[in-house]
């Protein structure tokens, strides 16, 4: 605690914005990361604050996800730790019972982020052992610096905080409406038109279906291989088919059943100008982290050919697009599938991240799915609840009031 002091004082202007300290973890992110994260270190009795920049938790679900989204995989394997699904929710959760499932998650489990809360750098002070944590918060026009020092950092931000728009020669002269997945929310208003879909992978698809569905006219871009699979086999998701089989057979010999099983689905699909990759779907989902694409419907309209495959793009001009064959669309609007990034790196600012007694932990980055995410929240709860709980234990044994404490709980 002397090293806090000591960074207190010798911070020149430190109590000219708001600041606290937090006996605990900050969570950076209140999506299904930091919630579950959260949840797991209330089981532990840890104390935690959640900062969220939005005004509501799971932003990217509720704000960037299109209305005719579901779970693509069964609902057993993205629930969250210590909470299942209701048994009433149908096997893949639509995109509204996700959501309301994550907040009644959060109410089940007293998690209250605070909102409204963009954190713009997260510094370790090597002298102190603390974290310092810089958040803008926002209300209404007004805008405070606030600073959270605390002994652990979670960053619980995800792999798709940020869209990417790649740079694509003339785009920013098409004439026409260009938009990012994040933004598409049904095919209604583009009922009639030409629409270019950029990206094949499960939201390029199923942003490509719901286009069909709705009369518009999709040409998709299919500019590298892609593995293709069926949502199901004979009833049983392709998910759990493979982590069944992969409890007592190789990836490789996984990876060519999977391959079998989808050719005696769909057949050959490099006609439909799907070519598949030489590397089987899990081997490359472990080593590449390219998810294979969960047929839903759209294949069937590729093979019908009212979704138009095309290759690559060499450049847009105000009313078309040059491929790389040198074929030309006339095309309406563009849809950019083209995927997210982290922001991390924006804020987390690199340097000696672990001491003897904190650190930083990172979750949700793993491309391991909700499944994935459960097991690293438990692991780093557990973790963090070691040495909180061996800690407060001392400091109860060392004095037994302590009215000048500076710890402030959350």
């Amino acid at each position: 605690m002397e090293n806090l002091f000591r960074l207190v004082d010798q911070d020149q202007g430190f109590f000219q914005h708001k600041w606290t300290l937090v006996n605990g973890p900050v969570i950076v992110g209140a999506g299904p990361s930091g919630l579950a994260t959260a949840a797991c270190l209330r089981e532990q009795g840890v104390p935690f604050v959640v900062l969220e920049r939005a005004e509501c938790i799971a932003s990217l679900w509720q704000k960037r996800t299109y209305d005719r989204l579901k779970l693509h995989l069964p609902k057993q394997f993205c629930q969250l730790p210590k909470m299942p699904f209701p048994e009433d929710f149908p096997e893949y959760p639509t995109k509204r019972q996700f959501i309301e499932y994550l907040e009644s998650y959060a109410k089940h489990f007293d998690i209250n982020p605070k909102f409204n809360e963009c954190v713009q750098s997260a510094r370790y002070d090597d002298t102190s052992g603390f974290w310092r944590v810089k958040a803008v918060v926002t209300s209404g026009s007004n805008k405070t610096e606030f600073e959270y020092i605390c002994r652990w950092l979670v960053v619980a931000t995800g792999e798709n905080a940020e869209p990417v728009v790649p740079d694509i020669e003339g785009l920013a002269d098409f004439g026409g409406e260009i938009i990012h997945a994040c933004d598409y929310k049904s095919g209604e208003k583009f009922q009639s038109k030409k629409v270019l879909v950029v990206g094949c992978g499960n939201s390029g698809m199923e942003v490509s279906l719901d286009l069909c569905n709705h009369d518009a006219s999709p040409s998709m871009v299919v500019r590298s291989p892609v593995h293709v699979l069926p949502r199901e086999f004979f009833g049983k998701s392709t998910f759990e088919l493979a982590h069944l089989m992969l409890k007592w057979l190789p990836i490789w010999l996984v990876d060519k059943l999977l391959l079998i099983l989808a050719w005696s689905v769909f057949g050959n699909i490099d006609k439909y100008g799907l070519k598949r990759p030489s590397m089987g779907p899990l081997e490359l989902k472990n080593t590449k982290g390219k998810t294979p694409v969960l047929d839903i419907g759209t294949l069937q309209k590729i093979i019908s050919g009212d979704i138009n495959v095309v290759p690559g793009i060499k450049r847009f001009s105000h009313e078309h697009v040059e491929l790389v064959n040198g074929e030309k669309l006339d095309i309406d609007c563009v849809v950019l599938a083209t995927g997210y990034r982290s922001n991390v790196r924006s804020w987390l600012q690199e340097g000696e991240f672990l001491s003897n007694n904190g650190g930083v932990y990172a979750i949700g980055f793993t491309r391991r799915g909700l499944s994935g995410v459960s097991s690293d929240a438990m692991r780093i709860a557990k973790d963090i609840g070691m040495v909180w709980k061996k800690e407060t234990k001392q400091q109860t044994k060392r004095t037994v009031a302590c009215h000048r404490r500076c710890i402030s709980q959350f």
